[in-house]
């Protein structure tokens, strides 16, 4: 097995926190995998590393050099901090994360969702964070993965390509050399705005797990999600989702893909209509629904993308009726108010700002 000298921590053992490091791991890197709760980890620490399915059938295992749930000791030694966790769980790890990141660190959010990179910066300010990592988000995650076991996981598939954006933007360059020694996938993104509001989990996730709430519930999930729960009218929605981001993105000097072109980049699928390119992507195939409405696609996705992406709309005089009635359908289910529990344009730390004032704070981090 080749061997890497680039010392990666990966915090959070889920779905996707486990499929890289074991990915990471059996390619040779050193890695270290942290969660904050040891009992979620320990078979993992006793085994030694990760099982990992790979998207060709192969099954290879992961070697992890340290596992912990210890964020000071996550820390110590990594180059690149991989951050795979619900973009909820990110301001909580920055206050966490902040007495022991150091200047020569890259954190990246996989992905950040809408406003990740700002909002964790924000977090390692107010945790007194006194060193000055490289904080970066990727628009997506690279990987379609499972978790299948304690300690194994699956990937169905890997993104061919995708863009990560520093805060600010003149530390992307210095972030992406780091970042590309692992995977040489990631391209510059051309500000967090871009990767933010090309983010394609907001569209996806909440509305396919509201609109097919009754077969959620009914089966435990036993379904595949983006192929039965993709319907040629719950894609109609997903569209109308996905025009009212676009707008956004508009509003704020942003030329964000549409979904159509988002799909043909990141899997090479195509079609006619949305509904036809997500059933033409073969690494949809296999991936079973949420088993319960409680699920990361409603409690991540809302409040941290969704919500902040109507919230910048508002600010920009753009209105988004669609995203709006998610937002309502998710607060209704859950009992909650993601308006007031998400990401406000105050702690995204952009309240009131100009566009021009918006792109010289993203930029270069000066307000």
């Amino acid at each position: 097995m080749e061997t890497h000298s680039l010392p990666i921590t990966v915090i959070g053992a889920g779905h996707g926190g486990k499929a890289m490091a074991a990915e990471l791991a059996a390619r040779g890197f050193p890695v270290t995998l942290y969660n904050r709760t040891y009992a979620n980890i320990e078979v993992i620490a006793l085994r030694g590393g990760i099982e990992l399915m790979t998207e060709d059938g192969h099954e290879v295992f992961g070697p992890l050099q340290k596992v912990t749930s210890d964020i000071s000791e996550a820390l110590a030694a990594a180059q690149l901090v991989m951050v795979v966790l619900p973009a909820s769980a990110h301001w909580e790890v920055a206050l966490h994360a902040a007495p022991f990141v150091k200047s020569d660190q890259v954190i990246l959010l996989n992905p950040g969702r809408t406003g990740g990179a700002l909002e964790f910066a924000a977090g390692l300010r107010a945790g007194g964070c006194t060193t000055t990592p490289i904080v970066c988000e990727a628009e997506t995650f690279i990987f379609a993965s499972r978790s299948m076991g304690p300690a194994e996981a699956r990937i169905f598939r890997t993104k061919y390509s995708l863009p990560a954006a520093a805060f600010p933007t003149t530390r992307t360059p210095e972030a992406l050399e780091v970042i590309r020694q692992a995977y040489p996938q990631f391209f510059p993104g051309k500000n967090v705005l871009y990767t933010s509001l090309n983010n394609m989990g907001a569209i996806f996730h909440p509305a396919l797990t509201l609109l097919n709430a009754g077969w959620i519930e009914t089966t435990l999930g036993d379904f595949e999600f983006y192929m039965d729960g993709v319907t040629p009218t719950t894609a109609k929605v997903l569209e109308a989702l996905d025009r009212e981001r676009v707008t956004v993105g508009s509003a704020v000097g942003i030329r964000a893909q549409t979904a159509m072109e988002w799909l043909y980049r990141a899997y090479s699928a195509e079609g006619d209509n949305l509904y036809q390119a997500m059933h033409a992507n073969p690494g949809y195939s296999g991936i079973k629904a949420p088993n319960r409405i409680n699920h990361r696609y409603i409690f991540e996705d809302v409040p941290c993308s969704l919500v902040p992406m109507a919230l910048i709309g508002r600010q920009y005089g753009v209105d988004t009726p669609t995203i709006n009635a998610m937002v309502h359908l998710a607060n209704t289910v859950m009992g909650t108010d993601y308006w007031h529990k998400g990401r406000t344009l105050e702690r995204l730390g952009i309240k009131g700002m100009s566009v021009n004032e918006l792109h010289r704070y993203v930029d270069t981090g000066e307000r």
